[in-house]
């Protein structure tokens, strides 16, 4: 397979986008498995108005930021505050990367997909590995507490 930043077809740029409230193994392994189709991925810490988060979206893109390995050069954490095309727009990415891990989680991203798609922003849905499928960000949340 050739690698995304050997340029021409598949050197996109693309955007993980998501609260990550917190960013669980699963997240990580979506932005590894990323980071190999593509020349660039900034994970984007999105600030939902409707979600009340443990930290602000500064502080969770900094810690994301010192839990990516060493060497990750074609990722960068960034936080957000509006819509995920906006974003992809100016900042020239092509693709936005959203993880699913059940049937549910598919029929909305579905959706969400086909309204990005109708902006001009592709995404693609990375299946979760079948080891990391159970943990979320709720449920870690609520082991915490």
């Amino acid at each position: 397979m050739r690698h995304a930043s050997a340029g021409g077809p598949g050197s996109a740029r693309a955007v993980y986008p998501g609260t990550f409230d917190p960013f669980t193994p699963g997240h990580l392994d979506i932005v590894a498995r990323s980071r190999r189709l593509f020349e660039h991925v900034t994970v984007l810490v999105a600030v939902n108005d409707s979600k009340r988060p443990s930290q602000p979206a500064a502080a969770r893109a900094a810690e994301i930021r010192a839990s990516l390995p060493a060497g990750w050069e074609n990722v960068s954490v960034t936080d957000w505050h509006g819509l995920t095309v906006d974003h992809c727009r100016s900042h020239e990415s092509h693709v936005i990367v959203r993880g699913v891990r059940t049937s549910t989680d598919w029929r909305h991203e579905y959706e969400l997909a086909a309204m990005n798609e109708a902006l001009g922003i592709a995404t693609l849905l990375l299946p979760a590995r079948p080891e990391l499928a159970t943990t979320s960000s709720t449920a870690v949340r609520a082991l915490r507490t």
